[in-house]
């Protein structure tokens, strides 16, 4: 039973510093042991614009950014505009009353009005009203002034002893001014004393990459995956990893690729515009067996579409990346824990079977941040590379000539470094012989053809043993399942919880692993199910698509949201109690605030 759940609005432009305060107050959470979920809704401007960040927390593991809001702080008008009429009783409003003037307001919202020019008449910029609200927050709260101070006084000690103190003081005066003149939330945040981590999606695949061995690691930046760039190029020189950021995607895959062939761990990361620049290098790692890692963060589109916006739009473009057929894995983590474990996992599948590797992420898994354990975070994985001869020194003795591409009863051959001594091999993008000897330079060979490619395909036939297969989530025999695949999971449980509470039994199987597909066990569950809905987050329902494709099962219902916005709890739940009384098949909901 939640002892706590607290949900804060930060809402302004670009350039008002909302993410200060949203930093400063979910680091102040979880040093106190309480989990915590960031979604920050912005825009590409630059300056302007709106943005409304939300940070939730409470004592219980915290699945989505939720429905409702208990605390806002509009910074400036247009906030106030937005989000005021959908505050909920025993909430309340935070604003400087010198430059914000609220409009109607709904029964039950206390009204916390401050005037920055009487708190603080001698201190100029527009970031005051920031540090005044985040000390009357943490005062309603019951959080005590020490802990404030002391990230202050550690945030501004760079900027010297005058701008601490300058900055603890008007804190001070918020924090005083609040005792004095609004009423506190009815709870506390209680300190468990455990502290968690705090950090994004993208920087859990970054790690997972350190974790996993990356040795080489360029990207071009492309929103919403710049941030893993970020990361590993602040931690390059202390972890021993080369980082390159390149001309545009081309550059970026066959860099990538050039390093993994030489026996290095490479990895690049983009979004769905540069992914398709690196379609065709794909396909060629994929020929010349070479093993490398691709991630792919999804925002809206299609072509530059809204660019800090998310969807889970991408997945046929990645079944189809590059033409013909090929082996390759393809994988959406379903949260932030699982974007750093998911890596490492995946760097020993493409060594072991020599083919590329897809993380399917997208911006609110990427962009989201969450509180986590740092128990859950093991940097001490085992590394599989699989068959690589002269990975260690020079290889055995050959008697006769070395076939790189072998054919093999697993479709895996052996696999050499370059300049491992006796091992010479030829390497190209053609269709080739067990030599490596190009079939079209000399004549095209059908019987060759057919038997190098049916040996490449071979491999997919032993990818999918070393899988765990989805499992339901909930009690069998439920009302409704609702299918979901990658970074839905969270919002999903939440949404089951609500059900629970309105008398609805639901239960929930989230794919993990789309390519290869556990195509007979995701049968297998469905077939016990009394109604499935598919909820994903675009709009042909992909998804539903490939699993029809694939097993020829089709679904009761679906919910699908593509306004850039991500699922709330209460978007599910609607959709659930419409398509059980028969009123849809396809609920469609929208995002309440105009963001």
């Amino acid at each position: 039973m939640k002892k706590v759940d607290l949900a804060i609005g930060i809402g302004g432009a670009a350039g008002q510093g909302i993410a200060t305060p949203g930093d400063i107050l979910a680091r102040i959470f979880v040093r106190r042991g309480l989990h915590v979920n960031a979604y920050n809704a912005y825009q590409s401007i630059i300056r302007g614009g709106h943005i409304f960040l939300t940070l939730r927390t409470s004592d219980q593991p915290v699945l989505s950014h939720g429905d409702k809001l208990d605390v806002l702080m509009p910074l400036n008008q247009d906030t106030m505009n937005r989000h005021l009429k959908l505050m909920p009783a025993g909430s309340v409003v935070l604003f400087n009353s010198d430059t914000i003037k609220p409009g109607a307001v709904p029964d039950g919202v206390q009204l916390c009005p401050f005037s920055v020019k009487a708190l603080a008449p001698t201190i100029r910029g527009d970031l005051v009203q920031n540090t005044i609200a985040l000390a009357a927050v943490l005062r309603l709260v019951k959080v005590e002034f020490e802990i404030l101070e002391e990230i202050l006084t550690l945030q501004f000690k760079r900027r010297g002893t005058s701008a601490v103190a300058e900055n603890v003081g008007v804190a001070r005066t918020g924090y005083d001014y609040a005792e004095a003149h609004f009423r506190a939330l009815p709870f506390s945040l209680p300190d468990t004393g455990k502290p968690l981590a705090f950090f994004e999606g993208n920087q859990a695949l970054a790690m997972g990459g350190a974790a996993a061995g990356v040795r080489f690691y360029c990207a071009y930046p492309m929103s919403p995956a710049s941030g893993v760039l970020h990361w590993m190029a602040r931690h390059a020189r202390q972890l021993g990893i080369m980082v390159r950021q390149v001309e545009d995607e081309i550059g970026v895959i066959n860099m990538v690729i050039g390093a993994a062939h030489t026996g290095c761990r490479a990895m690049c990361a983009t979004s769905g515009g540069g992914f398709a620049l690196m379609t065709e290098a794909l396909g060629a790692a994929a020929m010349m067996e070479i093993p490398v890692v691709c991630i792919n963060v999804q925002r809206a589109g299609p072509a530059t579409g809204v660019p800090t916006k998310t969807e889970q739009g991408d997945l046929w473009q990645v079944l189809g990346a590059g033409q013909g057929d090929y082996p390759r894995i393809i994988v959406a983590p379903t949260n932030i824990v699982d974007c750093f474990r998911i890596v490492p996992q995946l760097f020993n599948l493409v060594d072991k079977f020599q083919c590329p590797g897809i993380i399917l992420s997208d911006l609110l898994l990427s962009e989201g941040r969450s509180s986590i354990d740092p128990a859950e975070l093991d940097f001490n994985v085992p590394i599989d590379r699989g068959d690589v001869i002269g990975l260690n020194g020079d290889g055995p003795p050959l008697h006769g000539g070395f076939k790189r591409y072998l054919i093999t009863e697993s479709g895996i051959s052996p696999r050499a470094l370059p300049g491992t001594a006796g091992y010479a091999q030829v390497v190209a993008t053609d269709e080739h012989d067990e030599d490596g000897v190009l079939i079209s330079d000399e004549f095209t060979d059908p019987h060759k053809r057919q038997a190098i490619h049916e040996k490449r395909m071979r491999k997919m036939e032993g990818i999918l043993p070393l899988l765990a297969p989805p499992e339901l989530h909930g009690a069998a025999g439920a009302d409704v399942t609702l299918l979901g695949w990658g970074s839905t999971e969270g919002v999903i449980h939440e949404a089951i919880q609500q059900l629970a509470e309105a008398g609805v039994a639901a239960n929930n199987l989230q794919i993990k692993w789309l390519v290869p597909l556990h195509a007979d066990a995701i049968v297998s569950i469905l077939a016990t199910c009394a109604k499935v809905i598919i909820v994903e987050n675009n709009y042909s329902g992909q998804f539903a698509r490939y699993l029809r494709s694939e097993t020829s099962f089709v679904a009761d219902g679906h919910i699908r949201k593509y306004d850039g916005e991500p699922f709330m709890p209460h978007h599910i739940v609607d959709g659930v109690r419409a398509i059980l009384a028969g009123s849809t098949k396809l609920y469609v909901p929208m995002h309440e605030i105009q963001v």
